[in-house]
């Protein structure tokens, strides 16, 4: 076994993450309240255990001597706050009876804070308005991070915070917005809620209630996908849904970039290579799914509204369906399946392998051509005008190898659990990449309460593997970790 050296920080900042989740389930209970329903003492009993708890474990540990945690605790650290979470996640759906037993509460929990979006509830508009806000909460939560908001929370915080926020994947691509730690947090935050705000006020101008505004924008700026509705956007109107599509594009957006754009930077934003291949790759595929599924529709107009809201949810990985693509033709299946595994920007809520990696892949691929023409040649790979190590190169192609190698072996797993090839395939690309819908039974019009315990518990498992991209998971389990 491996020796944690700093145990009681680790206890400290986990302490601190539970009364901050607990902090927000009192947000539910207000909801109940002012509906009338029968679910307010689950809901309190819930945010008392998680409060007491959390505060236990904090105050236990305050006077701990502050020091950075190495390299190994932040893994470890990680790993425990994204099981601890939505584990604590599944009380308010159990003490109020929402979500029977205990495995789909937990797969219902870890979607949400993972902001996958896959579901296990057949009738969604059957939960009390409590529990969907809740729902949705584990969402907003989730999406930015939950080790930012401790980090803007917490500012005597002096335990190497940015390393603990770069293994999350919170600062993956954030350009230093501001010098010190607690001001980026809180500058990732604000913009966060601008856009919740703005996407909430524009989607009660175009007919939709207060209740519901809040929760699809929660679910949108975090990329989640929990609707409150059983048949998710499909029944919504041409407005709210270009509204959703455009606000599910912001914010699989580098969040960086948003912060140029309030300062009037536009020049950094449109000579970012990412963005640039995000916004072509959205484009692209857009253009020529409405160009196959224009018999299916009407119009042009409605083939390239559910063209472009099904490519922004899902290259964004937010998993919002307004219409049912596995009846669309065979190439336009097939788009969407490629791009859920390319994924967001980095430094936004989006999952997937992100188009950054996609970049650098590509490009250094050019070089490899150039060299074989040229072997004398010296070619260097170039990404925004900085030069990409071969450093940098070898982690972005040992993280899409295994991101690779997880989804055959995922796949292989799930296949063997009794699952069809279309389900296992599409269930596993969609957890991993925090996508919500995938193919097969768990398409986008239905979900996976028809799935054994075992493929429940595995795909739970594989949206906290996908969240934290990967590695910083996998590494716990390398047999030099205990050597560190």
């Amino acid at each position: 076994m491996f020796k944690i050296v700093s145990f009681k920080n680790i206890i400290h900042i986990i302490g601190m993450a539970l009364v901050i989740e607990s902090l927000f389930m009192i947000i539910p209970v207000f909801i109940s309240i002012l509906y009338s329903e029968n679910n307010i003492s689950g809901e309190l009993i819930a945010t008392a255990i998680t409060l007491i708890t959390g505060f236990i474990l904090y105050y236990l540990n305050r006077n701990v001597e502050k020091q950075k945690l190495c390299s190994r605790d932040s893994f470890v650290l990680i790993t425990l706050i994204w099981i601890i979470i939505p584990l604590f996640g599944t009380l308010p759906y159990i003490l109020t009876s929402s979500i029977s037993g205990f495995i789909n509460p937990l797969f219902e929990s870890v979607s949400g804070f993972t902001t996958t979006g896959a579901s296990i509830l057949n009738d969604i508009e059957a939960l009390p308005k409590g529990i969907l806000m809740w729902r949705a909460l584990t969402h907003w939560l989730g999406g930015m991070g939950i080790i930012v908001l401790v980090v803007a929370v917490m500012r005597n915080m002096q335990i190497g915070g940015s390393h603990i926020m770069a293994v999350e994947g919170s600062l993956l691509g954030v350009d230093k917005i501001k010098p010190r730690l607690i001001d980026v947090a809180k500058r990732l935050w604000t913009i966060y809620m601008i856009l919740t705000l703005a996407e909430t006020i524009l989607l009660m101008i175009a007919g939709m209630d207060l209740f519901d505004a809040v929760c699809h924008s929660f679910a949108t700026i975090a990329t989640g996908g929990f609707s409150t509705k059983n048949t998710s956007i499909i029944e919504m109107s041409p407005a709210i849904q270009y509204i959703i599509s455009v606000f599910m594009i912001l914010s699989g957006v580098n969040f960086s970039l948003h912060y140029f754009a309030i300062h009037k930077k536009f020049k950094k934003i449109f000579s970012d290579e990412e963005f640039r291949m995000y916004i072509g790759i959205i484009g692209v595929s857009t253009i020529l799914i409405t160009i196959n599924i224009f018999k299916q529709y009407n119009t042009f107009e409605e083939s390239f509204r559910h063209s472009l809201f099904q490519v922004s949810s899902i290259l964004t990985c937010t998993g919002f369906a307004s219409a049912d693509y596995e009846i669309w033709p065979s190439m336009s299946k097939v788009i969407i399946f490629s791009i859920m595994f390319i994924g967001a920007s980095v430094g936004s809520t989006g999952g997937g392998i992100k188009v950054a990696r996609i970049v650098i892949i590509l490009k250094s691929a050019k070089q490899v051509f150039k060299k074989l023409l040229s072997p004398n040649t010296v070619k260097i790979t170039f990404y925004n005008k900085e030069k990409v190590g071969d450093q940098i190169k070898t982690g972005v192609f040992a993280f899409i190898s295994i991101y690779i190698i997880t989804f055959i072996t995922g796949t292989i797993i799930m296949c063997a659990a009794n699952n069809s090839i279309a389900t296992s395939a599409g269930s596993i690309v969609t957890t991993l990449g925090g996508i919500g819908p995938g193919f097969g039974t768990t398409g986008p019009i239905e979900n996976f309460f028809g799935l054994n315990i075992f493929s429940k518990l595995y795909l739970s498992a594989n949206m906290i593997l996908g969240r934290l991209e990967i590695l910083s998971v996998l590494v716990i389990f390398h047999p030099s970790f205990r050597k560190l």
